[in-house]
This record gives structure tokens, sequence and C-alpha cells, in this order.
């Protein structure tokens, strides 16, 4: 198991004595009748590697759990683990690994005090480990595409391809189903994570899988066109794993847990990454047609004010605009973004704007935002190769741009043009890549498809203004991105 550090800081580690072969015993063998690999024997036997002064914490990249984000450490997991840890009075050290296998080895091997990494409760896990409180309630659903074959239930699936997570709470209830479906047959893999194997049935390269209604609801923001065919379980809680070596950390945690819950930052947070099951709404074309009439006339002269002023051609800073809040000054996302132009509480107090409400200081944020990332694309891009590598950064941020040039430069790519950093933008979610680059793991496909959508709508637009002494105007449906979406 390869495990990637996140540490700021070395304190001297903690001396805790060797276990007892009995307990290695107690250990091994429910994983050895369960039909599960071995854990490192050797790294059992090992001194437990905590830490004092700090709260060790074993996740993995995933966006409900830890991610970079544009504006760094993100994740509903790292941020709860980030409030306990203040609460401590402790550092918080995160432990980056690659599958929930490797969470559950490393918590074997007592490699960290917690493991948070979206895993549900199960009975075969609590033979091994002990748990915090319940934090979310999940339910698996069999997952496939729109307009693709629907398994009709679970008899059906013999007739269908299904890939799900190694060593996940999936597996565990498809082993129970099998006792009554004995032809239920699926495959099992630790090469992508649940949201990677989710966009393979989007691209069609697979029939279905299963995923927690959680998981889910985060990637069809992304995904639409991903449906539930059925549930295959009960509702499920999702709590932490705790080193047995620390059950009054169970206790600290349990109590810490109500606080955080009666404070109202619990709600809040589940609300920031829960709370919509879209955070873009992809428009249908007659809508935004009609908006062109009947709100464009509004914003326009800002548009082209500040377009003006940064140098920014204002039917791509007005596309952009109605790609980030569909022209709706009031906008607010459920991750804390607001405005026309959705800035975020960071960037907005980076660029001296006090009302991120107030269309005029919103849309002058933006396209001054907009300009300093298009002064760090390196001049060797084409100018609209430029703007695109610009508002990729706008949404993924520019540490995976710089990541992907990268990357595109290890593969013997040119990285100078756009077209090369729109094929590699989606490799950053790939274990292979994601773990040999400096920020790590990123949703790349996100960016590619946000930067489509708005040379779309700016297509569109600039199609429309050039008929505004026309009442008849139709659109090229050959604009509209090869994904479906918009």
């Amino acid at each position: 198991m390869k495990e990637r550090e996140i540490v700021r800081h070395n304190p001297a580690t903690r001396s805790c004595p060797h276990l007892r072969l009995t307990a290695i015993l107690f250990l091994i063998l429910p994983l050895w009748l369960s039909g599960c690999d071995f854990p490192n024997l050797n790294a059992l036997l090992k001194p437990l590697t905590l830490k004092s002064g700090t709260l060790s914490v074993i996740t993995r990249n995933i966006p409900t759990a830890y991610y970079h984000g544009p504006e760094g450490e993100m994740g509903f997991e790292f941020e709860m683990a980030q409030a306990f840890a203040q609460d401590l009075g402790l550092k918080l050290e995160i432990k980056v690994v690659d599958s929930i296998s490797d969470i559950l080895s490393a918590m074997a091997e007592s490699r960290a005090d917690i493991a948070a990494g979206g895993l549900t409760r199960t009975p075969e896990r609590e033979r091994l480990f002990i748990f915090g409180p319940d934090y979310l309630t999940v339910q698996q659903k069999l997952v496939y595409r729109k307009n693709s074959p629907r398994p009709r239930d679970l008899e059906d699936l013999k007739n269908f391809d299904l890939v799900v997570l190694a060593r996940s709470s999936y597996e565990e209830r498809l082993h129970e189903l099998r006792n009554q479906f004995p032809e239920l047959k699926w495959r099992a893999t630790d090469t992508f994570s649940t949201d990677q194997l989710l966009e393979q049935v989007w691209l069609k390269k697979l029939s279905c899988t299963i995923a927690d209604s959680n998981i889910l609801a985060v990637n069809r923001r992304y995904y639409p066109e991903l449906k539930v065919a059925f549930s295959i379980s009960e509702e499920q809680p999702l709590a932490w794993l705790l080193n047995s070596k620390h059950k009054k950390l169970q206790q600290k945690l349990q109590n810490w847990f109500k606080k955080f819950q009666k404070s109202g930052r619990f709600e809040a947070l589940k609300e920031r990454y829960y709370g919509h099951a879209e955070i873009f709404d992809y428009v249908d074309i007659k809508i935004f047609l009609r908006r062109i009439k009947t709100l464009l006339p509004t914003y326009r002269p800002l548009f082209e004010k500040y377009g003006k002023k940064f140098d920014i051609p204002w039917t791509l800073l007005a596309a952009k605009a109605y790609q980030e809040s569909h022209w709706n000054p009031l906008a607010t996302s459920p991750t804390g973004v607001r405005g026309i132009m959705m800035l975020t509480q960071t960037t907005a107090d980076h660029l001296g704007v006090k009302d991120r409400l107030a269309v005029n200081e919103s849309i002058e944020g933006g396209a001054r935002y907009f300009r300093q990332l298009l002064d760090r694309v390196p001049d060797s891009y084409p100018e609209k190769d430029r703007q695109n590598v610009a508002m990729a950064a706008y949404n993924v941020g520019m540490g995976h741009i710089y990541d992907a040039r990268h990357l595109a430069r290890t593969l013997n790519k040119n990285a100078n043009h756009w077209t090369t950093i729109k094929e590699v933008l989606p490799l950053l979610s790939q274990r292979k890549y994601y773990k040999k680059l400096r920020r790590g793991y990123a949703r790349g496909q996100e960016p590619v498809n946000y930067v489509e959508r708005i040379n779309n709508y700016r297509d569109i637009l600039e199609k429309k203004m050039g008929l505004l002494e026309s009442d008849h105007f139709s659109y090229d449906p050959l604009l509209i991105s090869h994904t479906g979406e918009l």
C-alpha cells in the first residue's frame, strides 16, 4: 500500500506496546473467513506510528471526502476532521491512500487515529473496528445511464456488466444477496473510485454500478443522465473508523459531534456539500434564448463596460456569467459562492468586492479575476486557447492547470494547446496519473465540460447578436456540446 501524507510538521512519534498474538489472530481470522486478503502481518507487529500533538486522519481523494479545489484543501470529511482537530487543540495530519482496501488495511495496521473516507458502518467492519457516531444516512443505488438498457431487478442483473468498488459495502451487500440470487455476478475493482465508475457509466463504458445515494447526488451535478434503476439496500449509516488503541478518542468524538450538531455547524456543512442535487442547472436552449431577450439587455452595458476595461470579449463575459448564475444576481450555491459571477468569499475579499450580490461589483470582480487568470496563462498559447485555459482555471484552480501541463509534457504532448489540456485534464482523476502530480486528484472532466458549455453559450449569443434585426432566430444544434450537456 502506498500512502501519500500531507503533513506540515514533524512531531516526535509516540511509543506504544506491540500487539499480542491473540489480538493478531482475532483480527485476521474474520478476514480469512470472509475471503479477504490478509493484512500485512509484519506491519501489525510494528509499534504504532501515531504522533503526539496531532490527529492523524487517513482518507482518499474523492469529492465527498478530501480533494484540492480552487481554494485549497476541501471535502465534507476533511472539514469535519479539521473542526474536530481544532476542538482537541491538535494539528491535523492528512494521510491520503488510493482505495477503501488501503484504508481498511491501514487501520488494521494502526497507521492513523481515524479513517474518514465515506465509510459505511457494516456488521463485517464492526467485527474488526470501532466506530465514531453516525453522521449521514445513505442508501445503495443501482445506477445506469439514461437511454441505455435498464436492469429491471436483481435477477435481471445477470445480463449486465456490473462493476463495483472492491472491499466496499456494495460488495458486502452483493455477497449477502447472492444467497437469494445465486446467479448474481459482478466485477470488483480498486483501480477506480465509485465516482469514477459513475463517470464510466455516463460515458457508456460500463452498463451499471452501485453508489451510495450521497455520492450519486454529488455526481448528478456533472452527469445528469445518470439514473437509478432500484435500491439494493436499506438505509445505512456513515461513520468514521477509529484506532482500537484509542478508545478514549471514541468518547471524545461522540461528545464533540453532539456539540458540533448543536452549534448548527454540521447542518451548515451538510448543506454546503449535499444541500442541492445540482449546482449547475443545465438549461434548455429555449430558456437561454428567452433570457437573452428578457435579462441580457439589463446587464449587457456592464458586460461591455468591464469587458472593455479588462480586455475581455463581452460576449465571453456574459456567457460565463450565464453558466455561473443564469444571470441571476442573487444566485447562491451550496458551496457558498454568490452573485451573478458566483464569486467565493475568499476571491471577493482578494478582489476588494464588498457586496457579491451587487451586480456592478460582481461583474467587475469576475472580470478582474478572469483577467488575472489570463495573465497567468503562458503566452505560448494562442489567444482563444488562453481564454479556454483561464476558464478551466476559474473552475478547477490554476494549480491543477500547471499539473495538466506537466502531465502533457510527460506524455510527450504539446502542452501549449487547449486541445491537449482538454485531453489531459480528465486524467487527473485517475490514480496512476494524479499520484505523481503535485496537487493530486482533480475532477478533470468538470472544467472541460465547463469550458465547452461557456463556449456553446457564447457562440449562440454571438449568432443571436448578429440577428438582432430579425424576430426569427434558430440555433445550430451542432453548437451544443457533444456530451449533450448544457
